[in-house]
């Protein structure tokens, strides 16, 4: 397991299989992690599936994704959090994707990239990344709408910058972003904003 706290927010990271069941895993990191059995740790979703934990004295937003051969899960207490995971791999229909999905301005720039398929998977994968994560931070994830906030890739080694979103989001700088690859071949974001 590796981790990262990033402000009020922690996570971690584990080689995962395929079929496992993600949330004992993060079950069992909780409880390591607050001195608990894992077993007392419930952990309870909203009318929109997302979950949290109210037990005892440990209330806590968590979130968590896996992708191929990892899983990553965060938890956060005063914010919404929210994180994704992707593996780096051929996309051939991101830029049919984005079209379909994306904000007209992200398609836009993903489309000047349409002769560099390498430099177009990565940049697709780390806007979907922050899409995703800042979604389930919401708390009504993809289905949201992937149009409804748009992001800036202008810093190459940063994560993506919100640019604007819909008002049910807030405004975009009420967000926080980290955008990291932790494990080689993936890409991760984590979004978390105040509860409040």
């Amino acid at each position: 397991m590796e981790s990262l706290v990033s402000g009020p927010v922690h996570c971690a990271w584990w080689p995962y299989r395929p079929g496992d069941r993600a949330e004992d895993r993060v079950r069992d990191w909780l409880g390591a992690a607050w001195g608990v059995t894992p077993a007392a740790l419930r952990i309870a979703r909203d009318a929109h599936g997302r979950p949290h934990i109210d037990a005892g004295p440990h209330h806590a937003d968590v979130n968590w994704s896996h992708s191929g051969e990892r899983l990553i899960a965060a938890c956060a207490d005063g914010a919404r959090v929210g994180i994704d995971i992707e593996l780096l791999r051929p996309r051939p229909k991101a830029l049919a994707l984005a079209q379909r999905f994306f904000h007209p301005a992200e398609t836009e720039a993903l489309e000047g990239l349409a002769t560099d398929p390498d430099a177009l998977q990565r940049d697709f994968t780390r806007l979907w990344c922050a899409k995703e994560a800042l979604l389930k931070a919401h708390g009504r994830g993809l289905s949201f709408g992937l149009h409804r906030l748009r992001f800036s890739l202008d810093d190459r080694d940063g994560p993506p910058r919100l640019l604007d979103c819909d008002p049910e989001l807030g405004r975009p700088d009420d967000w926080r972003l980290h955008a990291w690859t932790p494990s080689p071949g993936y890409l991760a974001t984590l979004a978390w904003r105040d509860a409040g």
